[in-house]
């Protein structure tokens, strides 16, 4: 069974020994331009992410919209942003394609990969959903779309010290919840990729 790992800062990384699947890395990184990789121009040097280009795929007609939300739901989804119920940000306007969660009707990567025996795993920021109730609805929700782990926030921006939807499953964590976590010590991107 294979393994892959969603990391949201975005991507999947896939963790696995099977040799006939192959595994699968999906990276979204918010605020970045296409030739800020080394791999497709930038004199950045971004030498790890280039290996990773070097030995899979790399995909270069992906375009959809400057914003985050409707970003990821096309990329996760393969489809059309508004087909999604993302057509925007995460609040309900009213209208099939403006609800501010990814709906029932479109089925993740996650999801798909689930049923092709891969195990999926997701680190980062998730920000597919308006329903941030961990008591609430959850139907928009990692866990609930496809990926068996998930570390990470619900929503989008905020403190890089002390996330305010930060989660491991489906729980929130806070310092009363989890004794190993520590706001005053605490970094966001180096949690996310650890």
């Amino acid at each position: 069974m294979k393994t892959i790992l969603f990391l949201f800062s975005f991507g999947f990384w896939a963790l696995g020994a099977a040799p006939k699947k192959p595994n699968i890395v999906l990276i979204m990184a918010d605020d970045m331009g296409y030739s800020d990789i080394g791999c497709y121009g930038s004199e950045i040097r971004t030498p790890v992410l280039d290996e990773l280009a070097r030995n899979g795929l790399r995909y270069t007609q992906f375009y959809n919209t400057s914003r985050c939300c409707p970003t990821r739901a096309a990329l996760i989804s393969g489809l059309y942003s508004h087909q999604t119920g993302m057509g925007l940000m995460e609040g309900d306007r009213g209208w099939p394609g403006y609800r501010g969660s990814i709906n029932k009707r479109c089925v993740t990567l996650a999801e798909a990969l689930k049923g092709a025996g891969y195990k999926n795993y997701m680190s980062g920021k998730w920000h597919l959903t308006r329903h941030k109730n961990p008591n609430g609805d959850r139907s928009a929700w990692p866990m609930q779309r496809g990926f068996d782990r998930f570390y990470g926030t619900i929503t989008g921006a905020g403190s890089f010290y002390d996330p305010a939807t930060l989660c491991r499953g489906n729980t929130y964590i806070t310092p009363e919840n989890d004794p190993g976590y520590h706001p005053e010590s605490f970094y966001y991107t180096d949690a996310i990729n650890d």
